[in-house]
C-alpha cells in the first residue's frame, strides 16, 4: 500500500530542501497527498481507514506535505524468517513482522499477535494507531506492532516457545527497553511475554524486565494490567454517559465480544448498575431485554470451556443482529471492521465506544455522524492497556511497584483527562470525537518532531 508514496519519501530523505518544517508552497487541499484513494487503496482496509482519518486531521492542522509524508509512513518495517524444529522433527519456517511506526515521543510500543491471516498492511495500520493512541493519553511512547503468521491452535507449547524465542532473537536489534517494547495482543499472553523477556535477557547477559509489558507480576508485571483495557473502556463510557445526561442505572448497553476486554467491561459496568442487554462471543450473540446477569454469564464460561455456547438464560441471536439491537451504548470489543457502510445506517444507539481496534470503518464514520451517534474512538477508548503498560515500564525502570488501587486510580485519572481534552478539541473545531482524537495526537507528534528536528 505504501508504495504509492515511496518515491516522495525517497526524495524527502535524499534531498533536505524538501524539509517537513518548510512552509508548504502548494495548496494543501490540492496536494496529491490528500487526494481520495484510487483502486489501489481500498477505503475499507485497516490501513486506508487509518489514512482517511489522518488526512482529515492533516487538513485541519494544515500540515505541509513533508510532515504529512513523515507521519504517514513507518520508521521501519522488518520481516524475518523463523525456522523451528517441529515436534515431529521436521523443519518449518514461519514469517515474523515488526513495524515501528514512530518513535518521536519515546520508545515505540505495541503488541505482538499470532494469527495465520495477518498482513503487512494490517500491522502498519495497527502500528500507526498505537502512535496516535499513546499521544492521545499523553503516554511518552511511539507506536509499533508485531505479528507472527501462524495458527497457534495447531502448535504445541514447546513449538510456541521455540517460535517466540527465535522471533525475539531475530528482532534483537529492533526491540529493547529504550527502543521498542512488545506487549500481548491477539493469541499471545503473559507466558509469551515471559519467553521474550528471558530470551532478550539471555542475549543481553542481564535481566531486562522492561523489554516487554504484560508480563506475569512475578517477573515485573504490573498489578491491574489484566483488567486495564476493559477498565479504561468503562471510564470513558461513564464519562460519555455523563455528557449525554444518562444515569448508569438507566443505561442499556450491548457488548460485542466477551474476551478479556469485553468481559471485564461488562463486569465493571454491571457493578455500576448498568443493564447489559446483549453480549456475544464466537458462538453468537445473546440478548435479554431485561438485562443479563453478568456474574452468571462469567461463571458459565468458566464452567463450559470458555465460551457462551448453549447459554440458555438469554435469547440466541447472531453477532450481526447484536450490533443492531436498540440500546443506549454499543461497545464493539471483538474484531475490526464490524460496522461498515453496509450496516451503519441500521445501528440504533446513542453512543458507540470502540473497545476493539478499528471496529468502525472510515466509510461508516459519516453515516454515524449524520445520525448524531457519538463515537468514542478506539485510540482513546481502549488506551487503558497501553496506559498501564506505561505504568509497568516505569515500575520496572524504577524497581518499585505500586498497589493495584494506585494503578487503577492513576489509570482512571489519565483516561478521564484524555476524554475531556479531546472533547474540548471536538467543541473547538466542531468536529467528531474521532477527528478530535487524530487532530490532538497528530498535533502533539508533529510539534514534537518540529522541535526535535530531523538528523541528517
Amino acid at each position: 500500500m505504501l508504495l504509492v508514496y515511496s518515491p516522495i519519501i525517497e526524495t524527502v530523505n535524499d534531498h533536505l530542501y524538501f524539509s517537513p518544517f518548510m512552509t508548504a508552497q502548494k495548496d494543501i487541499y490540492s496536494s496529491p497527498y490528500y487526494k481520495e484513494p484510487g483502486p489501489a487503496l481500498d477505503k475499507e482496509s485497516p490501513f486506508e481507514s487509518m489514512m482517511e482519518r489522518f488526512r482529515f486531521a492533516a487538513r485541519v492542522l494544515e500540515l505541509d506535505e513533508g510532515m504529512f509524508q513523515y507521519l504517514s509512513n513507518p520508521v521501519k518495517s522488518v520481516i524475518v524468517s523463523i525456522p523451528i524444529i517441529m515436534d515431529n522433527g521436521q523443519i518449518r519456517v514461519f514469517e515474523g513482522i515488526r513495524v515501528v511506526h514512530d518513535n518521536v515521543l519515546g520508545p515505540s510500543k505495541g503488541g505482538l499477535r499470532f494469527t495465520p491471516n495477518v498482513t503487512m498492511e494490517e500491522v502498519k495500520a495497527l502500528a500507526a494507531w498505537m502512535t496516535w493512541k499513546c499521544a492521545v493519553v499523553n503516554v511518552p511512547f511511539g507506536g509499533a506492532k508485531g505479528a507472527i503468521r501462524c495458527n497457534p491452535k495447531e502448535l504445541s507449547i514447546r513449538e510456541l516457545e521455540q517460535l517466540t524465542r527465535r522471533y525475539t532473537a531475530e528482532m534483537i536489534e529492533v526491540i529493547g527497553p529504550d527502543r521498542d517494547i512488545p506487549a500481548p495482543d491477539m493469541n499471545t499472553n503473559e507466558q509469551v511475554m515471559a519467553w521474550i523477556m528471558d530470551t532478550y535477557s539471555m542475549h543481553s547477559r542481564r535481566t531486562e524486565n522492561a523489554v516487554v509489558t504484560g508480563k506475569p507480576v512475578i517477573l515485573g508485571g504490573s498489578k491491574g494490567r489484566h483488567e486495564a483495557t476493559g477498565r479504561g473502556v468503562v471510564t470513558v463510557t461513564l464519562a460519555t454517559l455523563n455528557k449525554l445526561g444518562i444515569m448508569p442505572n438507566k443505561c442499556r448497553v450491548v457488548i460485542q465480544g466477551f474476551g478479556n476486554v469485553g468481559s471485564v467491561t461488562a463486569r465493571l459496568l454491571y457493578e455500576q448498575g448498568v443493564k447489559i442487554i446483549g453480549i456475544s462471543d464466537v458462538t453468537g450473540g445473546y440478548y435479554h431485554p431485561e438485562g443479563i446477569d453478568i456474574d452468571d454469564a462469567l461463571q458459565y464460561i468458566r464452567d463450559n470451556g470458555g465460551t457462551l455456547e448453549n447459554y440458555d438464560k438469554a435469547q440466541v441471536i447472531t453477532n450481526d443482529e447484536l450490533l443492531l439491537l436498540e440500546c443506549d451504548v454499543l461497545i464493539p470489543a471483538a474484531l475490526q471492521d464490524q460496522i461498515s457502510r453496509n450496516n451503519a445506517s441500521k445501528v440504533k444507539c446513542k453512543a458507540i465506544v470502540e473497545g476493539a481496534n478499528g471496529p468502525i470503518t472510515a466509510s461508516a464514520d459519516d453515516i454515524l455522524d449524520k445520525m448524531d451517534i457519538l463515537v468514542i474512538p478506539d485510540i482513546l477508548a481502549n488506551a487503558g492497556g497501553v496506559t498501564v503498560s506505561y505504568f509497568e515500564w516505569v515500575q520496572d525502570r524504577h524497581g518499585y511497584f505500586w498497589t493495584e488501587d494506585r494503578v487503577n486510580r492513576r489509570l482512571n485519572r489519565m483516561m478521564r483527562d484524555a476524554f475531556h481534552q479531546l472533547y474540548d478539541v471536538k467543541e473547538k473545531y466542531d468536529i467528531t470525537l474521532r477527528q478530535a482524537a487524530y487532530v490532538y495526537a497528530i498535533r502533539k507528534v508533529s510539534e514534537t518532531l518540529r522541535i526535535r528536528g530531523i538528523y541528517a
